[in-house]
């Protein structure tokens, strides 16, 4: 695969899961654990056909190639989905998409110690950048929400780092069993916590709608394309480019919700937007003066 299929593979990854926060918001009724158990419902059907299609029906060997990092990866998706769902209901959404953007950070540091994966130099200036831009966007908001929720945005950004690194520790082999073993866990982690507090996981009808449309659609495609992608981009560089999410939630919050973007938004979606782009540029004209796709010039992780 080449570079720039795999940007582009994970840059539409991003562009549907733009749209998390605004289902999330349309949902009423249902907690984080129902809508932690639903979107699994509607995740796994779809993750479990590309699987058989992909390895001719045999799933079971798929799953057993995963191995520990894949178990791990497993864990922190659910770490991951559980304070996405928690921070957006728990505390504002400026707080939330600005602690999240510690995503790249995480996954940088993390890369570099259990993957010895360099980062390179314009990769640092374009997570500088997109920081810019997302404070620039959200500052107004700052400082507004509960404690609990700003911490399950930061559980979530170290989660999906977490995962990220994990994608790139599998030896070349398929990567998608990792997703579909992290619903199973949503399930039963959202089922062991619904039933400890005293919650349920009937909600209504059209909670678990969305919540079943959301896990197929946006959860399933787009961490089908972002396992894709990740294959030929660094951990850096992948969770960088997950940052246009951010730009792109009020977008769809403004077309659907009718919440209007103001000048903060704009000039800081445009930093984001021109640090992932240069980060995209420079990543192009290095494999184009190396004469080699993939990731040869990343750095790659140890143990392959």
């Amino acid at each position: 695969m080449t570079y720039r299929r795999g940007l582009l593979l994970a840059l539409t990854a991003t562009l549907l899961w733009s749209t998390t926060a605004l289902v999330v918001r349309l949902i009423e009724d249902a907690d984080v654990w129902a809508i932690l158990f639903w979107r699994s419902v509607g995740l796994l059907p779809v993750l479990l056909a590309w699987i058989a299609w992909r390895h001719g029906g045999a799933v079971l060997p798929a799953f057993r190639r995963i191995g520990w990092s894949g178990v791990v990866g497993a864990a922190a998706l659910v770490v991951a989905y559980t304070g996405a769902i928690h921070s957006f209901q728990t505390t504002t959404v400026a707080n939330a998409v600005f602690l999240y953007a510690a995503t790249p950070i995480f996954a940088a540091i993390l890369a570099r110690v259990f993957l010895h994966e360099a980062v390179h130099t314009a990769t640092w200036i374009a997570m500088a950048m997109a920081l810019t831009g997302i404070f620039v966007m959200v500052r107004d908001g700052l400082g507004t929400g509960a404690m609990a929720g700003n911490l399950s945005a930061v559980l979530c950004a170290f989660g999906f780092a977490t995962f990220t690194v994990t994608l790139r520790w599998g030896k070349g082999s398929d990567r998608t069993p990792v997703i579909a073993l992290s619903g199973v866990l949503s399930m039963i982690v959202a089922a062991w916590m619904s039933l400890g507090t005293g919650g349920t996981l009937l909600a209504p009808a059209p909670d678990v709608g969305l919540a079943i449309l959301a896990g197929a659609v946006i959860l399933a495609c787009g961490m089908i394309l972002y396992t894709e992608g990740s294959r030929v981009l660094s951990a850096a560089e992948a969770t960088l480019l997950t940052m246009v999410e951010v730009m792109l939630a009020p977008v769809w919050a403004f077309a659907v919700l009718g919440e209007a973007a103001g000048p903060a938004t704009l000039i800081g979606g445009a930093l984001l937007l021109a640090g992932v782009t240069l980060n995209a540029l420079a990543g192009a004209q290095r494999r184009a003066s190396s004469g080699a796709s993939g990731v040869a010039d990343q750095g790659r992780p140890v143990n392959e």
